[in-house]
């Protein structure tokens, strides 16, 4: 993705994290080692593009409390994100979309109680995680 003010529906999924989130971090990383096919694009909340892609949106560009997964012209939040990235991934991963016949309300009820809980149980660090050389041309 050349240009994020201008995304398009052509263009790779991207998943937006807050990057000094621990679990996000741990998220994204466990996305990128199943992603054989290369098929993310990621950027932290807090980055020059994601703030962008924020905007673009119509989203927020503070607060953050949900992963932001925008994918062929459409915007996924909260447990509605992790279920759309398992259905890109290989393997048995799109089974997870199942989840679905979950009522929203419910699996983003879990979803939140998990953000407002995040830094307490995982940690934040002070500073974006910087992605390893082979994976850094897949960050916006």
């Amino acid at each position: 993705m050349s240009n994020t003010s201008q995304y398009s529906e052509n263009q790779p999924p991207v998943l937006l994290f807050d990057g000094v989130c621990n679990l996000c971090n741990a998220s994204v990383q466990w996305v990128l080692k199943r992603d054989k096919k290369g098929v993310f694009r990621f950027a932290s909340l807090q980055s020059d593009a994601g703030q962008a892609l924020l905007r673009q949106q119509g989203l927020p560009t503070t607060g953050f409390d949900t992963v932001v997964l925008i994918d062929a012209g459409r915007v996924y939040l909260r447990s509605d994100a992790p279920l759309r990235v398992a259905a890109h991934l290989g393997g048995l991963w799109p089974l997870f979309g199942v989840l679905k016949i979950v009522p929203r309300a419910l699996r983003n009820a879990v979803y939140n109680w998990i953000a407002r809980n995040r830094f307490r149980w995982f940690g934040q660090r002070e500073e974006c995680w910087l992605p390893r050389k082979e994976w850094r041309e897949r960050f916006l």
